[in-house]
């Protein structure tokens, strides 16, 4: 095994580990394509291992994500060290990643070490965008596509979709770390605070603030999902089959938003496995992009 090889299968052990939900839509891609999104994946773990890191205080934090910004910068000079930046800097320039999105993912990600609460949709959006949607950008690069900045939109909608379906998912996980992503003026709106979060207070208030989140990430998918005929058939099928995952999550939700104050909603395997099949046999019936 070379060390390339060797860096991509740390990868992918990453990945497989890790990424529970997109590892089933990343198995649709051709194998350059696919180690190259376990490398973005494995990077963006590490970066939010680091943030989330128990036993640390913030300055350490900031301290190792300061270490791998440089590890990154020198990652991206052509002088990457250990394995996974060794397939990362493989994956960047093999599909020619603009540098610039790397920055912005950790930029995102650094933003969880200094803010806890979000007042308006508008600022949650940001925060979406960098932690998210860049992920997208980046995908469609690596998997090829067509209609420009049309295409980069659509990526750009899907991902915050996918990001605003997580943090209705992660609610009391969040919580744990003291992290409210729900926006504050719209929890005012509805009369559901803090208190009742941490209480696990499921009445019409915390329905009507879920509903209202569900119905902004329904649009976004809606929006999102038109990036699909703008990528080639495999690739397609990839990011069919994780948007169909998240949004089977999001209507579960949807039909009893209590679930997010008791437990981790989630698919099984057979319905991961049964998707594929479904977004793979889509994607080929309806031909080249």
């Amino acid at each position: 095994m070379t060390k390339l090889d060797a860096a991509y299968s740390y990868c992918t052990q990453v990945t497989k580990r890790e990424a529970k939900n997109f590892y089933y839509g990343f198995l649709l891609l051709p194998k350059p394509q696919r180690h190259a999104i376990y490398a973005v994946y494995a990077f963006a773990r590490q970066c939010d291992d680091v943030v989330d890191k128990e036993g640390m205080t913030l300055q350490e934090r900031v301290n190792q994500l300061h270490q791998l910004r440089e590890e990154l910068a020198r990652c991206l000079a052509g002088q990457p060290e250990g394995p996974l930046f060794t397939a990362l800097e493989d994956a960047v320039r093999r599909f020619s990643i603009p540098h610039e999105y790397l920055y912005q993912l950790m930029e995102g990600i650094e933003m969880d070490l200094r803010i806890k609460r979000y007042q308006t949709f508008q600022e949650l959006e940001r925060y979406c965008y960098l932690v998210a949607s860049v992920v997208g950008l980046i995908c469609i690069e690596i998997f090829g596509y067509r209609n420009g900045e049309v295409a980069k939109q659509r990526a750009a909608d899907l991902g915050i979709a996918l990001q605003l379906t997580n943090i209705l998912r992660d609610l009391q996980e969040d919580m744990a770390r003291d992290r409210i992503y729900l926006p504050q003026e719209e929890m005012a709106v509805m009369g559901w605070g803090e208190e009742d979060l941490r209480a696990g207070r499921a009445d019409h208030r915390f329905r009507r603030l879920v509903w209202l989140q569900v119905e902004r990430a329904k649009e976004y998918y809606r929006r999102g999902l038109q990036l699909l005929p703008l990528l080639p058939r495999r690739p397609r099928a990839c990011v069919g089959v994780m948007a169909a995952i998240y949004r089977r999550i999001l209507e579960q939700i949807a039909r009893r938003p209590e679930i997010v104050l008791e437990k981790r909603v989630a698919l099984g395997t057979a319905q991961k496995v049964a998707l594929m099949g479904m977004e793979l046999a889509k994607s080929f019936l309806a031909g080249t992009a």
